[in-house]
């Protein structure tokens, strides 16, 4: 996981080529519900060796959810497990394995319309559930996405993903490592034909435009860049998340906030506080924020 303190989160993801591999093998030979098993003894690992994102997942569990002392560490096993469990997904899913997985649509019907009216959309999520699982069944429309990241992935373990992939990615990266001013046009172009730019809005890599909420009860900060450029360019919002639930199934939820005509900054982030809060509590095991978000050293 990465440490942001300062100067906010890094964009790198824990685990080395070797666990990708091992997993993918895995899941090829053995099935997805072997992987799972492996994973219930390698989890154990990250607990005292990943102490950074232990010490995130240990104070959103016992500060902010205000479980007890043992609730805690049982959740802390919990949320490692189905941190895993959603990475094998991923690998499952880009190797072609989708038909093994159920899938729930909340509010499909409206996202649809808002996709096909022509004007760009931007669609904010989180670090929370899988929205890669979502990737196959945007169909047509994934040619059309542009997913705005900070491109810090280990190429090492990209290259593992992508070796094994059944078919290429049917988006588009933005990668913020390059100039920002180059990251902007791209939007900005990519928005005037009608695409679709996607954003997580639960993390931040630079200290400006930064907002104050109260998130879980004590104050956190959300970066304001998503919705200070969907009021610009004068695009609709679509707030989404792609979540695990029992058994092999994912529910994909799709949530339009009220645009005001003079585009209020402050009521979108509201908006998407209240929404990113109701998912988390829901599912609280599946928010996979592994830093200091409330910015706290207890």
């Amino acid at each position: 996981m990465a440490n942001s303190e300062k100067k906010g989160w890094s964009g790198k993801s824990r685990g080395g080529k070797f666990g990708h591999q091992f997993f993918v093998w895995t899941v090829r030979l053995l099935g997805v519900r072997c992987a799972y098993v492996f994973l219930a003894f390698i989890v154990i690992y990250f607990i005292p060796f990943a102490p950074k994102a232990t010490k995130a997942i240990w104070y959103y569990n016992r500060r902010r959810r205000g479980l007890g002392f043992f609730a805690s560490i049982k959740e802390l096993y919990c949320h490692y497990f189905v941190f895993g469990q959603t990475l094998i997904d991923k690998i499952a899913m880009k190797g072609g394995l989708t038909e093994r997985y159920n899938y729930k649509f909340d509010n499909y019907d409206r996202f649809l319309e808002i996709l096909n009216s022509g004007q760009g959309v931007v669609m904010i999520g989180a670090h929370i559930g899988c929205w890669e699982a979502g990737a196959g069944f945007f169909g047509g429309y994934g040619k059309r996405i542009n997913i705005v990241m900070l491109d810090a992935e280990h190429k090492q373990i990209k290259e593992v993903l992508d070796e094994n992939a059944c078919s290429e990615n049917n988006y588009k990266i933005i990668p913020l490592n390059q100039d920002i001013i180059e990251a902007m046009v791209q939007i900005k172009i990519a928005l005037n034909n009608g695409e679709y730019i996607c954003f997580n809005g639960d993390r931040y890599m630079a200290e400006d435009n930064l907002t104050k909420v109260e998130f879980l009860g004590a104050e956190a900060q959300l970066p304001t860049g998503p919705f200070k450029i969907a009021t610009k360019c004068r695009v609709p919002i679509v707030f989404y998340y792609a979540m695990r639930e029992s058994g092999c199934s994912y529910r994909f939820i799709f949530e339009e906030p009220v645009m005001e005509k003079r585009g209020s900054i402050e009521s979108l982030v509201e908006q998407y506080r209240a929404s990113l809060e109701r998912v988390v509590t829901k599912y609280p095991r599946q928010w996979f924020n592994f830093y200091d978000f409330w910015r706290t050293k207890n």
